[in-house]
Parts: structure tokens; sequence; C-alpha cells
């Protein structure tokens, strides 16, 4: 048993001049104070303190000497040409080591911390130290230094040594037998002169010309109690979990497509299926030509209006069959020729009732080589972002384990456990299902794109014109984008906090940017955006959050402006799709405004009755409402959150979009096949379960660490995996069925005529 000895002075004298010096000298080394006790805060504001309690640094008995007494020598001193009172009291202390799984109660103030002794069990190499508090103030800090003497339990010093983090309700701190040789360690408690560290004010009576404070009462009464962290087998038993959870997603993925090739060829040896039948290509040796019932708002139209499509389905217009290859001397110019009237763009592009005949003329190899510029982009900026955010979160993780400053990364510090230099392994592994089914995404469309080249080397599709046109230029980047999610995830948790939560947005804003674009692709492949104004929209975006972080706490200057653009862009984007892109800016971008007004004379003036394009009327009425509103709702909120503020404009007018796109499908008497309708049910569920767990709060970096630490909450997953854990898996798997949903969507199109493929 390790004895300590605590010291007790107090002087009535408030002479600052002359105070009482007290010097305590043991056998490893020299203790001293002042008294008053003088401690200092912001804007040279001083507290005072008559009363000081201090724990000396404790002998632990040899097993060469045995037990002995400690020789202490107590020297006090002070220079006032006046006699001072003090009362000194030494006292042995009977609870001054800790026993795990044992609670302990006592009370600290700034002038009277308290430290203790801990030593690891022999069957321990890891513990959580957990601290609580009934009362939020005074602002108080927990630190683990080793067995040096002295020991730095002052307000001013407490940080000079160890690990050390501030505390409000709660604190935990894992601590770990490696680092500490002797296998022992002190817990040190020190009670700050001031809140404004926690996130609390100055106190009231200091305000003004008043600088100096007596015997400022903040008495805290703390409890601590050391309990086991996890053993070892608990991280390869997390670490099984997480990979095998997603490669089931493979397995099921075998089993999928070997049950369908199982399919297909007893169809096709029943001769009712060509063999080269595969996900989502043209399989149908008598395909149907209508995919509307005779009636339909779509159908309604009468042989010319779509004759122009029809024109293009000869073969003297394609090239042969397998000539999939790209060209580099070939411009999207040369095959974008229409020299007759019927085939002018502005006169197809127009007409009250498109298909997707008309929006799908041009050459697909020019048109797959466009899409195909997604991918190796994405690639390329997937590479210069990763680099540097990879290099500044180690910088951020060396800083902290030299330093020991816990309060630089907000983890949920009570299911935070620490894996070589990380401080928090399980947040990093829950990311894994990102990169797994991101990789898995894309051997599932490489397998579509392979049976399709292969279909088109066996038969001329170009002939047929059948289905959605198929590109995977965007699938592919998607996956890309997915699987970079998951690492630059994995990067912010290295260590959240407040400067790197960018990291984890910047990719879920190209996530949903590329779904919109992969909706709009597939009915209107020739008009959709290309890659580079596509990812400078992107970069605008990513610039705009940087600005939110930086300025969108409290200058309204800035909501002001991102308001304005928030509103113009929906603007010129509803009118640019309202006419499929098929309108002239004029020399000036007021053109923009005056093709708006136009728009609103003649559709909602001229024609009040009945828009003359109605469903995309309707859907941009409703997506300019949603987008005002969310600016409105930043002006007048202003969230802290901008990152999360702009997902979630992305997220709602995704969900929108693909709302729409489903009605409209169902409205024109299109069918939903049992894959892709099982993909929208299990992404619905999944993402239910997903958010219930985002919105677990666990930590927040829009407050103080210490209060960030209030929310904190032990695991639940295997004793290793938080709540933020599970939405990491969960959202993966819903992005995964996202992604498959946009994929599957539209294969039963595959035996219908393009010509009668309706454009919504």
């Amino acid at each position: 048993q390790v004895d300590a000895v605590r010291v007790y002075v107090n002087s009535s004298s408030e002479n600052l001049q002359y105070p009482v010096l007290f010097v305590v000298r043991q056998q490893k080394g020299v203790l001293s104070w002042q008294v008053p006790l003088i401690f200092r805060g912001l804007y040279q504001r001083t507290y005072n303190y008559q009363e000081v309690s201090r724990t000396l640094c404790p002998s632990e008995p040899t097993p060469e000497t045995g037990p002995s007494d400690q020789v202490i020598f107590v020297d006090v001193a002070s220079m006032a040409p006046f006699n001072i009172t003090y009362e000194l009291l030494v006292t042995r202390l009977e609870n001054f080591q800790l026993e795990t799984n044992k609670a302990f109660n006592f009370t600290a103030s700034p002038s009277q911390p308290q430290y203790f002794l801990y030593k690891f069990p022999q069957d321990v190499d890891s513990v959580i130290i957990k601290v609580v508090s009934d009362a939020v103030y005074p602002c108080s800090v927990v630190s683990v230094q080793d067995i040096v003497c002295p020991v730095y339990d002052l307000d001013h010093n407490v940080e000079f040594n160890g690990v050390y983090q501030s505390m409000t309700k709660q604190a935990a701190i894992t601590v770990q037998r490696k680092d500490f040789p002797g296998e022992q360690f002190f817990v040190v408690f020190v009670i700050k002169p001031e809140d404004y560290a926690c996130g609390g004010s100055v106190p009231s009576s200091i305000h003004g010309n008043v600088n100096r404070t007596w015997n400022l009462q903040r008495t805290k009464n703390l409890q601590v109690m050391i309990v086991p962290s996890i053993k070892k087998y608990v991280y390869v038993q997390a670490m099984f979990f997480s990979f095998l959870s997603f490669l089931s997603f493979y397995l099921g993925s075998v089993v999928v497509a070997f049950v369908h090739y199982i399919r297909v060829r007893r169809k096709a040896s029943a001769g009712r299926l060509s063999p080269e039948d595969g996900s989502g290509i043209m399989t149908s040796s008598h395909p149907i030509t209508a995919g509307t019932p005779e009636g339909s708002s779509y159908g309604a139209i009468d042989e010319s209006s779509s004759s122009g499509g029809r024109q293009l389905s000869s073969p003297e217009r394609r090239p042969p069959a397998g000539s999939d290859t790209d060209s580099s001397v070939e411009e999207e110019s040369d095959f974008d020729t229409m020299p007759e009237i019927e085939s002018d763009k502005n006169v197809i592009r127009t007409k009250v009732f498109l298909y997707l005949s008309d929006l799908s003329r041009k050459d697909r190899r020019i048109v797959s080589k466009k899409y195909k510029i997604y991918f190796w982009n994405i690639i390329t900026i997937a590479v210069f972002y990763a680099l540097p955010v990879i290099q500044l979160v180690i910088t951020y993780q060396t800083v902290v384990n030299v330093t020991g400053n816990q309060d630089i990364c907000y983890y949920n510090f009570l299911c935070a456990h620490p894996l070589g230099v990380l401080s928090a392994f399980n947040n990093i592994l829950s990311n894994v299902g990102h990169m797994l089914l991101g990789f898995l995404f894309l051997l599932i469309v490489l397998r579509r794109d392979i049976l399709h080249r292969r279909a088109m080397e066996m038969k001329d599709i170009y002939t047929l014109d059948y289905g959605i046109p198929k590109h995977f230029g965007l699938f592919y980047a998607m996956g890309i984008a997915l699987m970079m999610e998951g690492v630059l995830s994995a990067c912010y948790h290295v260590c959240p906090n407040y400067s790197n939560f960018q990291f984890d947005t910047s990719f879920m804003y190209m996530i949903a940017g590329l779904c919109m674009l992969k909706l709009y692709q597939t009915r209107h492949p020739d008009i959709n955006a290309s890659a580079y104004s596509a990812y400078a929209s992107f970069a605008v975006v990513i610039c705009l959050a940087v600005l939110g972080v930086v300025f969108g706490k409290n200058d309204m200057w800035f909501w002001v402006i991102f308001s304005m653009i928030h509103v113009l862009a929906s603007l010129a984007l509803s009118t640019q799709i309202y006419y499929m892109g098929r309108f002239k800016i004029g020399k000036c971008y007021l053109g923009i405004f005056r093709r708006v007004a136009m728009v609103l004379y003649t559709d909602c003036i001229q024609q009040c009755s009945r828009p003359m394009y109605m469903d995309r009327m309707v859907l941009l009425i409703v997506g300019n409402l949603v987008n005002w509103s969310f600016a409105i709702f930043g002006l007048v909120y202003r969230p802290r959150d901008f990152a999360s503020y702009i997902l979630g404009i992305f997220i709602c007018n995704l969900l929108l979009y693909l709302a729409f796109y489903i009605i409209m499908k169902l409205r024109s008497s299109e069918k939903l096949l049992p894959i892709p309708l099982f993909c929208i049910v299990a992404t619905a569920v999944v993402w239910a379960a997903a958010l219930y767990f985002f919105f677990q709060t666990l930590s927040s970096w829009e407050e103080t660490p210490a209060e960030s630490r209030e929310k904190n909450r032990p695991c639940i997953l295997l004793g290793f995996f938080d709540d933020h854990d599970v939405w990491h898996f969960l959202s993966a798997a819903a992005l995964f069925f996202s992604f498959l949903v946009l994929l599957t969507l539209d294969d039963d199109l595959d035996v219908v005529r393009r010509d009668k493929i309706p454009v919504f």
C-alpha cells in the first residue's frame, strides 16, 4: 500500500505584497507555493485563495528496505515587516490508491486539487478512467501522468505532462499498460478558476473594473471509477464481424448472378430468350413494340411526332455492330449534325411529348466516351484530394499523441478503442463497408458492361433501338465515389473536429450529385451535363462549404449571398430542365431571367389552365419551393453545421427527383421488376434504420470539447462499436442498395422500343 500525505495551510493575510511562502522538502523532490495563492484568468483577472491544500509526492516501500517513516521538512517564510498568522495541518491519506471497478467520491477546488494512484492488475492491459459529476460547472481538468515528482496539479501547469482533457459533467480517458513502464500512474483532478474553456461565461462578480476576486467558491464533487477495457480478442472479433458482414453481400451477389445465369440458360434452351441475356441488356428475340397502353397520355401523339427518332434507326445511320471502340479523332460535333428540318434539335426537344428516341440520337461511341470522362476524372480528383487529407490527419493524430491534449479531437471517449497510434480505431474500422461495397458495385457494373459488349458483338443491337441506352461511365464514377467516401470518412474519424469535417462530406456531395445526374441521364442521354461542368459545379459547392465553415457562424452577409446564389441557381437550372437545354442566354446573363419571365407569362398567364410541359412544371415548382424553403431556413436560423446543411439540400433534391421518376414510371404503365422493387424496399428500410443511429449524437464539434463529452455513450455492438459506427455500417449498405436501384430501375424497358419510352 502506498502512503501519501496532504498538507493544508490557511492564512488570514490578504497582503499580496508579502505572501506567506511554504516550501516542502522530501526525499525525492521539493514542492512550494504561496498564500494567498493567485490564479490568473482572462484579461488579467486574478483569483486569490487563502486556503490551499496539496498532496505531497508519495513514497512507496521498496523490497530492499521495507516500510519506513517519511521525513518531511516544511519551511514557512515571509518578507512581511509584521506578524502573519497561519494554520498548518498535515494528514495521512487513507484512500490514495484507486481500485478497479470501485467508485470513489471526493471534492476538489482550484486551490485544493486532488490526485490518486492507480496500479494495473496483472491480467489487465488497458483501463478506462470514468469521471462523472452532477454539476456542469466549475470547469475541471482530468489528467493522467506518469509517476514523476513533482506532480503537475495546478491550473497553469497541469498540461505540462501526460494526457489530459477538460470536463463538465463527464470525462473518460483510455490508458494502456504499455504506455507506462512502471505499470502505474497518477490520476490528477484540477478545477479551473474560470469556465470559458468549458463553454461557460466569466462570473458576473468580476465584470467591469473589478479584476481581483478573493476566495471564489468553486468546489466540485467528483466520482472516479476505473474499469478494465476490452481484451485483444474483441479487436479480432470486431474485424471479423466488419469484413464478414460485407463479404456476405459478395456472396449474395454471386448467388443472384448464378441463379440469373441458370434461368437465362433454361429459357434460352427453350427458345424463348437469346443466350446473351444478362441483367439489363436486350434479351427478347421478338421484342414488344409498345411500352404504354393505348390511350395513355404519353402514347397519345401521332406517328409524325416520333418519326425523327425512327429515321435514325435505319442501318445506314449506324456503325457496324461491335465497333464500340473510342476514337481519339472523333468529336461529338461530328455526330451531332441534323440537316433535316424534322431532326433539328429545337424542333425535336421542344415537342410537347418526348420519347427516348428523340433524346438518344447521337452516336453511342461518342456518348459513351463522354460519360467515361466521369470515371477517369473522379479517380484523378480522389487521388489529389485524399493524399493531402491523409497527411493532415496523420499530423493531427501525431499532435494529440505528443502533446496529450485530448481536447483536439471530438471522440466518443466512452467507446474509443485505440490501436497503435490511432486513438479511436473502431470509428475507422466501421468505414470498411463503404470501400467493400463500393468495390462490389464496380464489379456488378463491370459484369453488366461486359455482357452488354458481348451482346453487341453477337447481334447488331444498333438496328433495334430497344431499352435505355447503356452508358456505364457514371456508374463507375459512383462506385469510386462510394469507396472514397469510406476512405475520407475514416480520415475524418482519425481526429474528428471542426476543421476537417468537410473531409467527411465532400464525396457525399459528389455521390448525391452523381445520382441525380445518372437519374437524369437515363432518359436524357444526349443532353446530360458533361463531366467537366458537373465536377466544376461540385468544386463550387465545396468552395461554398469551406466558406460556410469559416464565415457561416455569425456573418449575416454570407448567408444573404449564399441564399441569393442558391435561389438563382435553382431558377437557372429549372429553366434549363424545362426547355431541355434549348435556349440561349444571349450576350448577357440577365437573359436567363428574361427567359424565366417568358416562361411565367406563356405558361401561367396565356395558358393558365395547363402549362405546355405539365409534368416538368410540377416537378420544378415543387423543387423550387423546397430549395427556397432551405434558403429561408438558412437566413433565419443560420445553422452552425453548414456542411450538413448543404448535404441536406442535395439529399432532399435527390429524393424529390427519385420519387418523381418512380411515380412517372408507374404512371406510364411501366413495371418494377422484382430485383429493383426489392432494392427500393431495402433502401427505404436500411436508410430509416441508419438515420435513427445517425441522430444519436455522441459528440459535437459545434460545442466545446467538455460539452461534447457530455453526449458520450458506451459501446452498443460487440462491446466495440458505438451508435455512430452502426450508422457507418448501415449507411454503406443503404448507399449500395440506392445505387442498385438506379442500376436496375429500368430493366423492364429492355424489350421496349425507344420511340415508345416516354421522357420525363
